[in-house]
């Protein structure tokens, strides 16, 4: 094409306006003191203003709606709403009118017309509309592309086509943390932070878990038998500010005896977040599966299953133990106890526990006791695999609160 050829002159004009819900009115109110030279005229001033608060008016929000000025901004999770309109300037009858509207992302091109289907005819000052809506599930750069193709009177087929351009802000920042626990439960704590520049509603915050486990949210408390949010009725998140969600994730009873397929597990699930805006706009979003670090059990897992808070010093006390084949082998057993400075064992040492076969279990019972105050660690197990002439020790397995019961001294 010829730079210098004019530019072509088209019968239909093309207008696109993005939908958004109205903002308060904001106003800077002028205020002196009553003897200072206006006297009370700003005030009477304000009182007559129909965009203020009657009984309120110096402060800076109004009662009275405004619509947007500006494209604003458009957030991860929102919904994207848009009007098209289509309407024909000149004075002639237009035929075969088809709008097409696309949205191009970095990754993919997404078709938003309501219909593809052309208008047979379009008179003159008559107009074609057309609203859009699509969540918005990428961030970056998005181009809403809207062609106009149509035939004038004199059977001449015309196109043309507007670009609109704007970029999508991530709304949240959403990280996670896992932890172990001595039995097969797992802690997930999820750190949300608004970093956009108005305050949220925070709708709904959930873990969707994955098909092996099942999900307690310990973001609640009791009161007077009743469930209460730690974080109050009105679960508002200001700009900037993080709040910290507790979940307990426990593997289902028919996983439960699995330590095998169980210790393997990454996938935990995703969280589910859905929040409002402004005039109640919605948002949602649901991040991708969260993973964790498999826990390293190795061939033999040994947890305990009962022991007390508190102890008496020098008084023996019973724990249960519970040894789990992690392997794919057969095992047999043999369990040595070994005294420490503080920690003595009761019972013979060197007993034959005999085999465990793999992903089984046994329940051990024990007695122990503490020569020494305050918290104390339960250590000196061995067990040792006969077939493989392999030795696994442990040390640290827990902690115990050992006081005297004739001070008042405790750990």
């Amino acid at each position: 094409m010829d730079v210098n050829q004019a530019k072509q002159e088209h019968l239909l004009a093309l207008k696109v306006m993005r939908l958004t819900k109205p903002t308060l009115f904001t106003n800077l109110p002028a205020t002196c003191e009553d003897r200072d030279l206006p006297g009370d005229l700003f005030g009477q001033l304000m009182r007559q203003d129909p965009s203020t608060i009657k009984g309120a008016e110096t402060l800076m929000l109004g009662e009275m709606l405004t619509l947007p000025q500006n494209f604003g901004n458009i957030f991860l999770g929102e919904t994207f709403s848009s009007y098209i309109s289509v309407h024909n300037d000149s004075s002639q009858v237009v035929k075969d009118i088809l709008v097409k509207a696309d949205l191009q992302t970095s990754s993919q091109r997404l078709n938003l017309s309501a219909s593809n289907s052309a208008v047979a005819e379009l008179k003159p000052e008559c107009c074609i509309d057309d609203v859009i809506h699509h969540e918005v599930k990428e961030i970056g750069t998005h181009i809403l592309v809207c062609a106009v193709s149509y035939t004038t009177q004199q059977g001449e087929k015309l196109y043309f086509r507007k670009f609109f351009k704007f970029q999508v802000l991530k709304p949240l920042d959403v990280k996670t943390k896992f932890y172990n626990a001595e039995t097969d439960e797992v802690f997930l704590e999820a750190q949300i932070q608004n970093i956009t520049t108005s305050p949220m509603f925070m709708e709904k915050v959930s873990l969707e878990p994955s098909m092996m486990y099942n999900v307690t949210e310990l973001n609640m408390v009791t009161q007077a038998d009743k469930g209460e949010s730690t974080f109050g009725k009105m679960s508002y998140l200001q700009p900037m500010d993080t709040r910290q969600y507790l979940y307990c994730l426990k593997p289902k009873p028919e996983y439960a005896e699995k330590a095998g397929i169980i210790k393997g597990v990454t996938v935990i699930g995703k969280l589910d977040i859905v929040w409002k805006t402004n005039l109640g706009e919605r948002g949602r979003l649901q991040t991708s599966q969260l993973q964790r670090m498999a826990p390293g059990y190795g061939d033999i897992r040994l947890s305990l299953d009962l022991i007390p808070d508190t102890v008496n010093l020098e008084e023996p006390f019973d724990i249960i133990c519970k040894i789990t084949n992690c392997s794919e082998r057969t095992m047999d057993l043999v369990l040595e106890m070994c005294n420490t400075s503080s920690i003595h064992w009761c019972g013979i040492s060197g007993r034959q526990l005999g085999k465990l076969s793999p992903g089984a279990f046994l329940s051990l019972p024990l007695t122990v006791l503490s020569s020494v105050q305050g918290l104390q660690s339960i250590s000196g197990l061995r067990l040792t695999d006969t077939f493989l002439k392999r030795t696994y020790e442990y040390d640290d397995i827990a902690q115990v609160c050992v006081v005297c019961p004739f001070t008042s001294n405790e750990c």
